[in-house]
C-alpha cells in the first residue's frame, strides 16, 4: 500500500501524468462509438492504432516518474526516445506466447488428441498468465534501467522470480483498485439508464440466457451509447494513470532492494588460486 499511496501523491503533484489517461479515455470512448455504430470491422483495426499511440504517452509518463520532474516537451521527447524500447519487448512477448500456444496445439494434434474448447481455454490461461506475470515489468525495466529488448524481459523475469509474494500482492491490489473503480462506474451507468434497463429485471431465466449484446444496444438506444462512452472515458482517465503510476513505484522499490548478482569470469590455476579476467 505504500507504493499505491506514493503513486497517488505523484498524480497530485504531477498533473502531466494524467495525459495518458485522457488519451486512453478518449480512445476507449471513440472505439465504443465506432463499434456501436459501425461494427467490429473498423473498431478492430483502429484498436491497434490507438494502442500504439497510447503506448507513446505511457512511455513518456514512465520517464517523467523516473526523472521525478519534467514538462510536456520532456514527456514527448522521452516518450519518443523510449518508445521502441517499450514496444519491442511487448511484441516479443506476444510472439513467444503465440508460438508456445501453436506448438502445444500442434503437439496435441500429432499425438491424436483433438483440442476441444475447454482444453483450448485451459491452455490459453496456462500459457498466458505465467508469461504475462513474469514479463509484466519489462517496460518499466526498459525505462528505469535503460535496458534493451531482451535484457528488459530478462530483468522482469528475475525481479518477479525473486519477489513472487510481493508481485502477487501487487496484482491483487491492482485487481481490487480496478474492480472498485469499474464497479462504481457501473452503478452510475445503471442509475442513468435505469428506465431503459428496468424491463430486464422481469426477464425469465430462459430470456436472460438468450439475451444478446445487440439486444442490449437496441434497449439502451443512442442516448445509452453516449452515456456508456462517457463512462468508458472516465474509466480510462482514472485507471491508466493510477495503475501505471502504481506499477512504476512498485518496480522502483522492488528493483532497489533486489541486488543483481553478476558472474565474474575467470579460472582457477593448478594450485587452486582464482584469477579474474
Amino acid at each position: 500500500m505504500a507504493e499505491l499511496s506514493e503513486a497517488v501523491r505523484l498524480l497530485v503533484r504531477m498533473p502531466l501524468l494524467w495525459i495518458p489517461g485522457i488519451v486512453g479515455g478518449i480512445f476507449a470512448a471513440v472505439l465504443w462509438l465506432i463499434f456501436s455504430f459501425s461494427g467490429t470491422f473498423f473498431a478492430g483495426r483502429i484498436l491497434v492504432i490507438c494502442g500504439l499511440v497510447l503506448l507513446f504517452f505511457i512511455a513518456g509518463m514512465l520517464c517523467l516518474i523516473k526523472n521525478d520532474s519534467g514538462d510536456i516537451r520532456a514527456m514527448i521527447r522521452e516518450g519518443g526516445n523510449y518508445y521502441f524500447r517499450v514496444l519491442l519487448p511487448q511484441l516479443v512477448i506476444i510472439f513467444m506466447i503465440l508460438l508456445v500456444f501453436v506448438l502445444v496445439l500442434l503437439t496435441l494434434t500429432l499425438v491424436g488428441t483433438t483440442p476441444d474448447p475447454a482444453l483450448i481455454v485451459f491452455l490459453s490461461f496456462g500459457v498466458m498468465l505465467p508469461s504475462i506475470i513474469l514479463t509484466f515489468f519489462s517496460d518499466t525495466a526498459a525505462v528505469f534501467e535503460n535496458r534493451k529488448v531482451f535484457d528488459s524481459i530478462q530483468r522482469s523475469i528475475e525481479l518477479v522470480s525473486m519477489n513472487i509474494s510481493q508481485v502477487i500482492a501487487f496484482f491483487v491490489t491492482c485487481a481490487v483498485v480496478g474492480f472498485g473503480i469499474l464497479f462504481g462506474l457501473m452503478v452510475v451507468w445503471e442509475a442513468f439508464l435505469y428506465d431503459k434497463l428496468e424491463p430486464v429485471t422481469h426477464y425469465s431465466e430462459v430470456q436472460l440466457q438468450a439475451f444478446t449484446p445487440d439486444q442490449l444496444l437496441a434497449m439502451i438506444g443512442t442516448q445509452g451509447v453516449w452515456i456508456t462512452a462517457g463512462m468508458l472515458f472516465i474509466a480510462g482517465l482514472v485507471l491508466i494513470p493510477v495503475l501505471f503510476s502504481y506499477k512504476a513505484c512498485f518496480f522502483r522499490k522492488m528493483a532497489g532492494k533486489t541486488v543483481v548478482i553478476q558472474q565474474t569470469t575467470g579460472e582457477y590455476d593448478s594450485k587452486g588460486r582464482w584469477y579474474k579476467y
